[in-house]
């Protein structure tokens, strides 16, 4: 998923690195650069804080997902196709599921820097359902995008604690939170169909007491002078 040479990939992996052996708020960054064989001030090139790095990792694991996603079968839905790039997603991070154990149950107790992900964490399902071929226009599309982060957060701690080699748990709690976010989405839509319903089409006010009059136009004096 990272390139070999470069400085930033490097960066990310001692990251995961160190934090599958100590916990996340006791590695600082001058332990990640030595860890990456890099100097102090190639990583600040890189990177603003560790959460950046936490960042540039789940961007990572975007485009590996994004990559190795076949295409889709004519007769595939969207819900369908959004529970393979999900499963998909956690197939690429097994390999750094220790670590994410550890900074996941390090932030989970530090609201305020858990919410510095926020903004990348919705891009990366933004992605997810741009790749399941989801309609991503007008405000249904945040709603779409939140919905799945949601989503994706409560499956993402199963998947923390699922050991399974085939992963049943995790993909029984996706399913289900997948299942319940349509029909969400299908009340949204009956609700706002009859909220719509409720606006008459093409009103206008008639004329009477109540309608404002109209001006009188003022007499023609030939063409209005230049500015």
């Amino acid at each position: 998923m990272f390139d070999e040479f470069s400085k930033r990939s490097k960066a990310v992996r001692a990251a995961l690195e160190l934090a599958q052996q100590r916990d996340w708020g006791e590695i600082g960054l001058i332990d990640i650069a030595k860890q990456a064989g890099l100097d102090l001030a190639d990583l600040r090139a890189e990177f603003s804080c560790k959460s950046d790095i936490l960042r540039a990792f789940q961007a990572e694991v975007d485009a590996d997902v994004l990559a190795k996603a076949k295409q889709a079968g004519a007769d595939q839905s969207v819900r369908d196709r959004l529970f393979d790039l999900m499963m998909m997603r956690f197939e690429v991070m097994a390999p750094y599921k220790p670590a994410l154990k550890r900074i996941a149950c390090y932030l989970r107790c530090r609201p305020g820097e858990a919410s510095l992900l926020a903004c990348s964490s919705l891009a990366s399902q933004y992605w997810m359902l741009a790749g399941a071929g989801a309609k991503l226009d007008g405000a249904r599309a945040a709603v779409r995008v939140a919905g799945l982060a949601t989503v994706y957060g409560k499956v993402f701690q199963v998947w923390l604690e699922d050991s399974s080699p085939s992963l049943d748990r995790t993909m029984a709690a996706l399913d289900r939170a997948l299942s319940n976010g349509e029909r969400m989405l299908a009340n949204m839509d009956q609700v706002c169909g009859m909220l719509c319903g409720l606006v008459p089409r093409g009103w206008k006010r008639k004329g009477g007491a109540d309608a404002p009059s109209r001006p009188t136009p003022p007499p023609d004096t030939g063409p209005a002078p230049a500015v």
